[in-house]
């Protein structure tokens, strides 16, 4: 189980197998070595009657350890995972709202009989577990429950419909029967004298949207803001191990790298990916704000091969389906990094903080336009889309990702409420669309974090509904997953400095006008930034990492795509339709280019099952 996750952890290993009066404890560990190098800092690791093995960083254990000597405890070495086991002894399992980290972690007491399951506030930290006859498995990633003879791994045919739906199998599911995800911000205990399982919120983002907004000048929030993303950013930089920033040259990148440099006479080290042959040429924007800043700055030139070489890799570092293509360029660029650092911070989560994403900017400015429409009026213009296709707009047709925004303005158009709205720019088909696909009534979605009520009617406003949706859905099943997978597929560490909690605690309550201002998303944050780096260098289009998998399957991988999308490839797992498939593909060979990303859904699901089933 530790070797099929021997890339996240190529520093060492460990195992430790032992038994209870009521049940055999087997804990193992790959480590990652970044705060205390030495041996001390290996796992499993005991300490009087408890046992752990830990994924992640505590950013704050020095405080915590200075806190726990003053209380009378004596550490043997300076690793953040000995500070967890002596907060444990100090505090229970309460000590985790003392924690500032990411962090996945399974900690034994053997004289309470129990086992704590444990999981980040944000989950940036991944961690799945399998219960079955009175089997707990446990890991970071799906491959470790393989090699258990206890396995069973059963499709869950309502997993694969909510792929096909969103790219991602959301929430606390799994692809596979009686295997789950452990929510963010929850920890699950086991009593090992009746094998009974407790699961509990400790921590909530609706929590900070559940409070009046401040009332607070631009200046005001400017300063307060600035300080509490320092230090968040600060806390990131601890480490025994080199340290680099993810540059794009964009708003979130920037904030981080001109905030860590700011005050440091140390150049930070910066990275850049350049693949111009795919439209991702950040290259000279980071390299211009990377010159503004003085960082050591390594700008990475690759071509549409070096992408694409990396393909075949996919399903083995995404061990259930997983559709976001973005992973490929993200891998590519964790790839490089590893040659230089250890840690590299990410930028991910600015968008669901200071309202980023164009879903909010068409929110803003057209849902309540759209909403005054008479309901005949909207379903008459719904139903003359359906008739014109999108490529046969003119000019509007070659605009990037046009038919798929297409597609979304024509169900927004059906229900333009916030919640429809957030749903029909988060989904892919319709329910009759998706029924077809494969080949039974899914499970419906609507109960799902997708349309969560937890945003109290007195503090409701429809930006901060779908930001709030956005933290604990697209951000948790989408974004860090890919980062993680990508970043450790090379062995190396992730951080994402934004997803401190207590920013989220403090940006929720500013007002949405210093987030979403005049028409202009991210407000507040470009404030911050312009500080350090003109409006004119930072003045451009959002780029992102969206790669052209429309061109390539109808090109580069169109061989690969027959191989593994075809009748008998389809029909030899049944999940699927094959009618459907078959028209969806031959259409967009005819040109419907919005359908790609649906393609490569099913593309993507049929590397990972060749994979992992055909075994």
């Amino acid at each position: 189980m530790c070797a099929a996750i021997a890339h996240r952890g190529p520093d060492g290993n460990g195992t430790s197998i032992f038994d209870l009066p009521t049940a055999q404890i087997g804990l193992g560990h790959q480590r990652l070595a970044i705060i205390d190098l030495s041996e001390s800092g290996k796992q499993p690791m005991q300490f009087t009657h408890l046992d752990i093995v830990f994924n992640g960083e505590i950013y704050n254990y020095r405080e915590i350890k200075k806190e726990l000597i003053d209380l009378g405890h004596s550490f043997t070495g300076h690793s953040d995972t000995e500070v967890i086991l002596h907060a444990y002894a100090q505090w229970g399992i309460q000590m985790i709202d003392r924690f500032i980290g990411m962090f996945a972690f399974v900690l034994v007491d053997r004289q309470q009989q129990k086992v704590y399951v444990v999981r980040d506030r944000a989950g940036v930290k991944p961690l799945f577990y399998y219960w079955k006859n009175s089997c707990l498995l446990f890991g970071s990633e799906l491959k470790s429950f393989h090699e258990h003879p206890a396995f069973e791994k059963s499709i869950d045919p309502s997993a694969v419909a909510d792929f096909m739906q969103y790219g991602n199998i959301p929430g606390t599911k799994s692809i596979f029967k009686d295997t789950h995800k452990l929510a963010p911000g929850h920890w699950m205990s086991m009593d090992l004298t009746d094998s009974t399982i407790h699961t509990h919120q400790y921590w909530n983002v609706y929590d900070a949207y559940n409070q009046p907004q401040l009332d607070i000048s631009l200046e005001e929030a400017i300063q307060a803001t600035e300080g509490k993303l320092k230090t968040a950013f600060d806390y990131r930089m601890v480490a025994d191990v080199p340290v680099g920033v993810f540059l794009s040259g964009g708003y979130d990148s920037t904030s981080v790298a001109a905030l860590l440099q700011n005050d440091r006479t140390e150049k930070l080290k910066t990275f850049t990916v350049s693949v111009p042959s795919i439209g991702l040429d950040e290259a000279p924007f980071a390299k211009e704000i990377a010159k503004r800043l003085g960082t050591d700055h390594t700008e990475i030139p690759c071509t549409t091969d070096d992408v694409l070489s990396l393909l075949n890799d996919l399903p083995f570092f995404y061990d259930e389906p997983f559709g976001d293509s973005s992973a490929l360029p993200t891998m590519l660029v964790s790839k490089v990094a590893r040659q230089h650092v250890t840690v590299a911070l990410s930028a991910d989560a600015g968008d669901e903080l200071f309202a980023g994403y164009n879903r909010y900017d068409y929110l803003m400015r057209f849902g309540k336009t759209i909403s005054s429409l008479p309901s005949w009026v909207r379903n008459t213009a719904a139903f003359g889309m359906d008739i014109l296709p999108a490529e046969r707009i003119p000019v509007l047709k070659n605009k990037y990702n046009f038919a798929n925004r297409y597609e979304k303005l024509k169900g927004i158009l059906r229900d333009p409420s916030p919640e429809r709205i957030m749903l029909s720019l988060s989904r892919q088909y319709s329910a009759d669309q998706l029924q077809k696909l494969v080949g039974h009534s899914p499970q419906s979605t609507e109960h799902s974090a997708y349309l969560s009520k937890e945003l109290r009617a007195e503090f409701y406003t429809p930006l901060r509904y779908m930001m709030a949706i956005d933290y604990q859905t697209y951000l948790v099943d989408d974004i860090l997953q890919k980062v993680d997978r990508a970043t450790m597929a090379f062995s190396l560490e992730g951080r994402e400095p934004f997803l401190d909690h207590t920013l989220i605690e403090y940006v929720a309550q500013l007002p949405d006008d210093l987030k979403y201002h005049k028409g202009e998303k991210k407000f507040l944050l470009k404030e911050i930034v312009h500080r350090h780096i003109p409006k004119s260098v930072m003045d451009r289009p959002k780029m992102g990492f969206a790669i052209p998998i429309g061109k390539w399957l109808r090109n580069e991988l169109r061989d690969s795509l027959e191989a593994f999308v075809n009748k008998e490839k389809i029909e030899q797992h049944g999940l699927l339709n094959w009618e459907a498939v078959s028209s969806m593909k031959e259409a967009f060979y005819g040109g419907k280019t919005e359908l790609d990303v649906k393609l490569w859904y099913v593309f993507m699901f049929q590397m990972w099952y060749e994979r992992w089933m055909k075994k």
